[in-house]
């Protein structure tokens, strides 16, 4: 277990880290071509790989990571029942959108994010589905107590808010995938919400809303219990992933949708997690309280004295 510990640190770290990268290209080099011709012939050929598979490496190292953490603390039964649900019905969703149009909208995938499955999706699209879908609704479950509250209102408030923290990211992410200097993909038809169509965020909310509702049916009978000093790793993915796409869209001035995710997704989070059992919070036990346990009669027993 422990080295699966380092393997999880080491990618988590190193997701972070390409994000880093990946922004600090995006945002200052690649709108100055002098500064790339200033890095000689191996910078050069360094710039290039790493905006060819940079993304590509990014998701994996993400998508392990989570993986990874899935395992050790929800088990392998909780692990595969999300993810299988996750990849399987958001790339069925990818692959409807990029053909028909619905549910987000009609748009088409470019080069950056590795081999396209049937020449449409590109196979990290529902890895990222996977792993930002399975952080916000951790961080949903902890922030509502599901397990120690296990009511019907709360299973379904907290897969309504694991799909609102997953659309919010969104808000961030459409601008700067898709009307920056390097897309990742182009509408065919741009919409009224600085370039993206209103219903490319039902189509967001509906397929998230589908597979975590899917997860959460096949994780009734052994619900999760996280403690927020446990919520780390999932709140330092989520947000790093917001951070990166809202850094991408601020530097192309697009403020608005950025500001929009921070209220109806960062602040959430924060909430939530503030919400979550904290660690010195003990689960009730089957033990019976005192003022409940029986009385047992004692008989005075009298010494006579001589």
């Amino acid at each position: 277990m422990k080295q699966l510990v380092t393997v999880e640190r080491f990618c988590l770290i190193g997701h972070i880290v390409t994000m880093v990268f990946g922004l600090a290209g995006l945002v200052l080099v690649v709108p100055h071509p002098e500064l790339i011709m200033n890095l000689g012939e191996t910078g050069q050929t360094v710039f290039q790989w790493s905006m060819a598979g940079g993304g590509v490496v990014n998701i994996v190292l993400g998508t392990i990571a989570v993986a990874i953490y899935a395992y050790r603390k929800l088990g392998l039964w909780h692990w595969l029942t999300f993810m299988l649900p996750a990849v399987c019905l958001s790339l069925g969703s990818e692959l409807l959108g990029t053909s028909t149009g619905f549910p987000f909208g009609d748009y088409s995938y470019l080069n950056g994010l590795g081999y396209k499955i049937g020449g449409l999706v590109p196979f990290t699209i529902p890895l990222s589905w996977f792993y930002m879908g399975l952080v916000s609704y951790l961080i949903a479950c902890a922030g509502l107590k599901t397990r120690q509250n296990p009511t019907l209102v709360r299973y379904v408030g907290a897969i309504a808010l694991a799909a609102m923290l997953f659309t919010s990211w969104d808000f961030a992410l459409e601008p700067a995938m898709s009307q920056t200097m390097v897309p990742f993909w182009y509408w065919e038809h741009p919409g009224a919400f600085f370039g993206t169509p209103y219903g490319n965020y039902a189509g967001w909310f509906g397929t998230s809303s589908l597979f975590i509702g899917v997860a959460a049916l096949l994780w009734r009978k052994t619900p999760i219990l996280l403690e927020r000093s446990q919520l780390g790793f999932p709140l330092t993915v989520y947000l790093s992933n917001f951070g990166y796409a809202a850094g991408l869209s601020l530097a192309a001035g697009y403020w608005i949708p950025v500001s929009l995710g921070v209220i109806v997704g960062v602040i959430p989070a924060l909430t939530l997690w503030q919400m979550a059992k904290p660690a010195d919070v003990k689960e009730s036990t089957t033990e019976t309280p005192a003022s409940m346990k029986p009385e047992i009669p004692v008989t005075q027993v009298k010494v006579a004295v001589k």
